[in-house]
């Protein structure tokens, strides 16, 4: 028998494996916490380590799809595959999985495009869409970041989310010489939450309109909104007709399995 060496708990190669890991999942967050892209100097500062072994590191990445680096710029961001497995974590959060179900049902009822967004780190991130029975559909994509100010889906996330969370992504926004003041956005916020809900008429395409509603969860933190988009003549978008009772019907059920509030519930 051949007497061998011991190998300590936490030592030799299966350690360094999960070092490695971690290192590697650390600089895929600093890709993301720096997006839509960075410089290999930036990400190496960001996480704290040496160019060099961030540059090893991020071969290993480009290489398996996990990131990717612009040939013009030079710059890395985060690749295709990153993003396939953010939005199946994002699928399956408890308000994904609560509104599958519902937004079926909008879409069935009305046969018009639905879908559902949550905030992501860029803003509102479409993270399921269903898609109605007919040749001639609206184009919504899952992993597509809405604009803030100028969707009926960021509008409600900027009327309902604490200002914190949208500060930066509305800064940015509000530069545009198309944007409207502070004074008005409140004023539209304070119309947003008392209906509850939100619709737009031709803002971001012409003949396209939105109907938004949030869905809300423990606290009466805002989970996920529902947007049931269409185009005219069949679908109006009236803050008072059978789409938006239905849309409120569906959020505010959700809400409630999620232990959420909606706005005007006698809850």
């Amino acid at each position: 028998m051949t007497a061998g060496v011991e190998e300590k708990p936490g030592s030799g190669p299966r350690r360094q494996k999960v070092q490695s890991a971690q290192i590697g999942t650390d600089i895929l967050k600093g890709l993301a916490e720096l997006s839509p892209s960075t410089s290999l100097s930036n990400l190496a500062a960001h996480v704290g380590m040496p160019a060099s072994k961030v540059h090893r590191y991020l071969q290993a990445l480009i290489a398996s799809g996990f990131a990717e680096q612009d040939p013009g710029t030079g710059h890395y961001c985060l690749g295709r595959e990153a993003l396939f497995v953010g939005m199946a974590a994002l699928r399956s959060l408890d308000v994904a999985r609560e509104a599958l179900p519902k937004l079926i049902e909008l879409r069935d009822e009305f046969n018009e495009t639905c879908f559902l967004a949550v905030w992501g780190n860029q803003g509102p991130s479409v993270v399921h869409v269903e898609k109605p029975a007919r040749a001639i559909t609206v184009v919504t994509q899952v992993g597509s970041v809405l604009p803030l100010l100028c969707s009926s889906t960021g509008l409600v996330f900027s009327a309902f989310l604490p200002e914190a969370d949208t500060q930066h992504v509305m800064q940015q926004e509000l530069t545009s010489p198309m944007s409207p003041t502070r004074a008005e956005l409140d004023q539209q916020f304070a119309q947003i939450r008392s209906r509850g809900m939100h619709a737009i008429h031709g803002l971001l395409m012409t003949g396209v309109n939105a109907l938004s509603a949030p869905i809300f969860a423990v606290g009466n933190t805002v989970a996920g909104v529902i947007t049931m988009v269409g185009a005219e003549p069949s679908f109006t978008a009236d803050l008072s007709g059978p789409h938006a009772e239905k849309l409120l019907a569906v959020t505010r059920a959700i809400s409630e399995r999620m232990n959420g509030v909606m706005p005007g519930s006698t809850q």
